[in-house]
C-alpha cells in the first residue's frame, strides 16, 4: 500500500488538514477554528489533537502515513523546526512547532512559511506543472510569494526570500507597513487597490460609478472595483490597469533575473480573472528581457483553498 502524506495550512482563522496520497491526490479533508487564546499555546495542542481523532475515526495507523508537512504565517527556522513573529497567532516568541508535533503524533514534521507551502501547492498540482522554476504571488490583504528555482525553494540567508510583495515598484509612493515607500503590496494588495481607487477618484470629474460610491462615503472593496471594471466603468478600469501595470513590471523584474518558466498568481484579488492578467500581461511584455517574454508564462492559480495543504504535504515527501 502506498504511504500516505498530511497537510496542515495553519491560519489565523482556520486550520485546514487534508491526508493525500504521495502522488498528491487529496483523499480527505477537514478543518478547525484557530484559538488563538493565551498567546497562542492552544494551537499545536489543537493540531496534535485533531490529526489523532482522524487517523483514529478514519480507521488507519501511523504507520500508513510518511509524515506531516504545515505551512505557518510568521518567521520560521528551518534548522529546528520553530516559529516566531506569527502576529496573527499571538505567537510571538519562538515556538518548538515541531518538537512538541512529532512528540504529539509519533511522526515526522517538517514547516515552512505559508507563501513559500502554498507555491509549492501550485508548482507540484497546481498551474506550476511540476516545473523546477516557478513564481508563485498571492494577492490578498497583502502581497506574497514562493520562489522556486532549480527545484528548490529559495529562502535565502535569513529565511526572507521571496518576499515579492516589497519589490519597489513606485519609488517615493505610497508608505508600506514594513516602513519603505513604493512596494508592491501597497498597491496590488485588496487595500492597495482600495487606495488607488481612492486617490483616483479625487482627481476625476466625469461620470463613473466608482467615483460617485466613493464621493458618498460608502464602503469599497477590491471586488468592487474590478467588477465595476468589468461593467466597462471607466474609473473602475483606469485602477485596473494601474494594478496590472504595477503588477506586470514586478513580475517582469522577476523574471529578469530568474527565469522561471511560469509566473502563478493567486489569492483572493486574483479572482477578477482574466480581465486583470491581460493588464499584468501588457506590462509584462512592456518590461520583461526580450527572452524572458518568451519564455516565463504568466497564469492564474488553479489550486485556491487547497494550495496551501497540497503544499505542506509536499513537503512531507522529503521524509520519504
Amino acid at each position: 500500500m502506498n504511504k500516505k502524506l498530511i497537510g496542515v495550512d495553519l491560519g489565523g482563522t482556520t486550520i485546514k488538514f487534508a491526508i493525500l496520497t504521495d502522488t498528491g491526490e487529496v483523499q480527505q479533508k477537514w478543518s478547525l477554528r484557530t484559538n488563538i487564546l493565551d498567546d497562542g499555546r492552544h494551537i499545536v495542542p489543537d493540531i496534535v489533537e485533531s490529526i489523532n481523532h482522524h487517523i483514529d475515526i478514519y480507521g488507519m495507523t501511523k504507520d500508513q502515513f510518511i509524515g506531516i508537512g504545515m505551512g505557518t504565517p510568521g518567521t520560521v527556522n528551518f534548522a529546528n523546526g520553530t516559529v516566531k513573529g506569527a502576529f496573527n497567532l499571538n505567537w510571538r516568541e519562538s515556538q518548538p512547532v515541531q518538537e512538541l508535533i512529532e512528540e504529539g503524533t509519533g511522526l515526522k514534521f517538517v514547516v515552512d512559511n505559508d507563501a513559500n507551502v502554498a507555491a509549492l501547492g501550485e508548482r507540484w498540482k497546481g498551474a506550476g506543472n511540476n516545473s523546477t522554476d516557478v513564481v508563485f504571488i498571492t494577492l490578498g490583504t497583502g502581497v506574497g510569494g514562493g520562489v522556486i528555482a532549480n527545484d528548490q525553494l529559495v529562502h535565502g540567508a535569513v529565511g526572507a526570500g521571496g518576499e515579492l510583495g516589497h519589490m519597489n515598484v513606485q519609488p517615493g509612493g505610497y508608505l508600506c507597513t514594513c516602513g519603505n515607500h513604493g512596494c508592491l503590496e501597497r498597491y496590488a494588495s485588496a487595500t492597495g487597490i482600495v487606495q488607488l481607487a481612492q486617490d483616483f477618484a479625487e482627481q476625476y470629474v466625469g461620470n463613473s460609478k466608482l467615483s460617485a460610491m466613493i464621493n458618498d462615503g460608502e464602503e469599497i472593496t477590491s471586488k468592487i472595483v474590478f467588477d465595476l471594471a468589468k461593467e466597462d466603468d471607466y474609473l473602475a478600469v483606469k485602477v485596473a490597469e494601474k494594478v496590472g501595470y504595477y503588477l506586470g513590471m514586478a513580475s517582469a523584474n522577476v523574471a529578469n533575473i530568474l527565469d522561471p518558466e511560469f509566473i502563478v498568481i493567486g489569492g483572493g484579488v486574483s479572482a477578477a480573472g482574466d480581465f486583470l492578467l491581460d493588464f499584468v500581461k501588457n506590462s509584462f511584455q512592456e518590461f520583461a528581457f526580450p527572452t524572458v517574454r518568451e519564455s516565463t508564462k504568466l497564469k492564474l492559480a488553479e489550486l485556491g483553498n487547497d494550495a496551501g495543504v497540497i503544499g505542506a504535504a509536499s513537503l512531507a515527501k522529503k521524509f520519504m
